[in-house]
């Protein structure tokens, strides 16, 4: 992975771990949580494509598709097991 490609998926990882807390809301310390779940489901998903040599939605050297569904995937359970949860 080339360095612009990291920084693009910092960009992607922060923007979904962002826009679930625009969705839901929360406190600063969700904010905390969502990013930094975003980010290691990001790049959890993007190695498991790599390790697996599965190519989804591929850009350049970023496995997109399973990043992003790495991080949903991440988002969604941090969120289910958040203490106190906005419903």
């Amino acid at each position: 992975m080339t360095f612009p490609a990291v920084i693009f998926s910092f960009f992607i990882a922060m923007l979904l771990g962002s826009l679930l807390h625009l969705w839901r809301g929360g406190s600063l310390v969700h904010v905390l949580i969502y990013l930094v779940l975003s980010l290691i489901g990001f790049f959890g998903g993007h190695i498991l494509a790599g390790v697996l040599s599965i190519n989804f939605i591929r850009l350049g050297t970023i496995n997109l598709g399973f990043g992003i569904l790495g991080s949903l995937a991440l988002l969604a359970l941090g969120y289910w097991i958040s203490p106190e949860r906005v419903d």
